[in-house]
């Protein structure tokens, strides 16, 4: 066993190289799984006892290393508050679930080899790895931020078609190449040819460079069409660690007016403010707003700009006299409060809209399955934000400037979700505004990530990214994906940027995860073939 936990950890050490943001190395994902599948195979063949536990643990390994190499920041970010053993020890939890998950798709995989052929195993590994990833989007604990298919954000002119597919294309693509090159070296190996050589060789082929030739058609011939807006996003550079310690709001609210006049031009339409700009010490009614002083000061700004708007991240609160929603909290004479982490657009007319943040950070802003999970608050208070419950709203909604212009306020976390955003490009967005604070984990991967994870959104919608970061990175990604414009780090800027604003739907914004809803009913239906009754394909005495 020892040679296959040294594939196991091949496997890992692979996978790591070629994950973001690490640039040009994407491809070597089309061959990363190839060691792991190797010590899989060698084990189910070999004289060992418990042979489902030993793939559980040798795929646990290759997740746990690549996870924990990857978003190591996780650790960086807990640190600066918690004792490095404490930190520590919570951290294995983003580290390890991700992993356990992905071990129990290679365990079913397993079991099916026991019973149906290569194929159909094959077809089940593929389709319960779809699963996990569609699993780790949608529950309490969602953090998809591992998903295969974002290992290409670095490498984004050899994925052009996941304006059709979204991400979860690039997984499947990612399996299918390994599959077929372990069939290969396998059979090679083993002196086999259970699957005609040539043939396989061809499919290998064809799954390797059609992709990868499709994409660079698609991304060479791709051109915008003109329809231009003058958009500035905000870099304030205000340490998020300090942030009520040392600045005020209304200073805050000073460096940001300063900083977008530097590049605000007679023309400029939109001004994007990152998440949180605008506050107070007590956060800032909804319903009273236009009483603030911060809502003044930025309508005075805008005067110097006829055609402006203010898209901003805002910290928030509404009041109720009944409990309208389960987040909402009593604070006396029967009423009750929500606390948002929210984007207003603000133009000269005296209309507000107000987003609610929807997909919540476990944790930081949501508690997720109640008080069982309450010991988790530590590790999911410094992803950002504040531990505790935050209101939100079910569904995206679109912020229209004055002169028609559809804006998708997608706040921080929110932009790793491929259908969320196409949602809000579907109800009408034409570009997509990203604000976010992705000074919280310091100066590590995660700011750098974050960034490229974008470039995927803008090709699934063929949409510009105009992205505000507190503390960087900011910048513009068009709609092939290519950051046009980019801030450095910890620096307090402001950009500005000629835009091509979009009214097309992708195939993708159109019909969103579809290509995975068709692995996951694939995945139901190898799971009713495990319950079958069937005669084994082999027969395994030793579990």
């Amino acid at each position: 066993m020892k040679n296959n936990y040294l594939l196991a950890l091949l496997s890992a050490f692979l996978l790591w190289v070629a994950w973001p943001p690490i640039p040009y190395t994407s491809p070597i994902l089309l061959i990363a799984f190839v060691p792991l599948l190797m010590a899989v195979e060698q084990t189910m063949r070999g004289s060992y006892s418990r042979k489902g536990r030993k793939i559980f643990w040798l795929s646990f390994l290759t997740g746990f290393v690549w996870n924990t190499a990857s978003i190591y920041w996780v650790y960086n970010a807990m640190n600066a508050f918690l004792p490095p053993h404490v930190s520590l020890l919570i951290s294995l939890i983003p580290f390890a679930l991700a992993p356990f998950l992905m071990a129990t798709a290679f365990r079913l995989y397993y079991q099916l080899r026991k019973r149906y052929s290569i194929a159909t195993s094959f077809l089940g590994l593929v389709s319960f790895w779809v699963a996990y990833e569609y699993l780790h989007q949608s529950w309490d604990l969602a953090f998809p931020w591992m998903t295969l298919g974002n290992g290409f954000a670095n490498f984004h002119q050899l994925i052009q078609w996941y304006s059709v597919t979204g991400v979860y294309g690039g997984t499947v693509w990612i399996w299918l190449t390994n599959i077929f090159l372990f069939l290969l070296i396998w059979q090679k190996r083993q002196d086999i040819q259970a699957i005609n050589p040539k043939r396989l060789m061809i499919g290998t082929v064809v799954a390797i460079v059609l992709p990868i030739g499709v994409s660079l058609i698609q991304y060479m011939r791709f051109e915008e069409h003109t329809n231009p807006s003058e958009v500035v996003v905000v870099q304030p550079n205000i340490d998020p660690y300090g942030k009520f310690g040392y600045i005020t709001p209304e200073e805050q609210l000073y460096i940001l007016i300063d900083l977008s006049r530097t590049v605000g031009k007679s023309n400029t339409e939109f001004f994007i403010w990152p998440e949180t700009a605008i506050s107070a010490s007590n956060r800032i009614n909804e319903d009273e707003f236009r009483a603030y002083p911060a809502y003044e000061n930025v309508l005075s700004f805008l005067d110097g700009y006829k055609n402006g708007n203010v898209l901003s991240g805002i910290e928030s609160y509404k009041i109720y006299n009944v409990q309208r929603t389960h987040t909402a909290r009593a604070f006396g004479n029967n009423m009750f409060v929500d606390s948002f982490n929210a984007a207003v657009l603000i133009d000269d007319s005296s209309k507000l809209q107000f987003y609610h943040k929807s997909k919540l950070v476990p944790g930081a802003e949501q508690l997720p399955f109640g008080e069982a999970l309450a010991f988790m608050k530590p590790l999911f208070a410094h992803f950002g934000g504040t531990t505790g419950g935050y209101g939100s709203q079910e569904e995206p909604s679109v912020l229209y400037s004055a002169s028609g212009i559809g804006a998708a306020p997608v706040i921080c976390y929110e932009s790793i979700w491929g259908n969320y955003v196409a949602e809000y490009v579907r109800k009408g967005a034409q570009f997509i505004a990203i604000v976010t604070n992705d000074g919280w984990w310091g100066n590590t991967s995660g700011k750098d990530q974050h960034l490229l994870y974008a470039k995927l959104r803008a090709i699934e919608n063929r949409r510009w990214i105009a992205r505000s970061a507190n503390t960087g990175i900011s910048g513009f990604i068009n709609q092939r994906g290519d950051i046009v414009q980019r801030t450095k780090w910890w620096e307090p800027t402001a950009i500005s940027q000629e835009i091509n604003l979009n009214e097309d739907l992708t195939f993708y914004t159109r019909f969103g995860d579809l290509f995975t809803y068709l692995f996951l009913l694939t995945g139901v239906y190898t799971v009713f073939l495990l319950v079958k009754p069937k005669k084994k394909v082999f027969v395994d005495k030793k579990k």
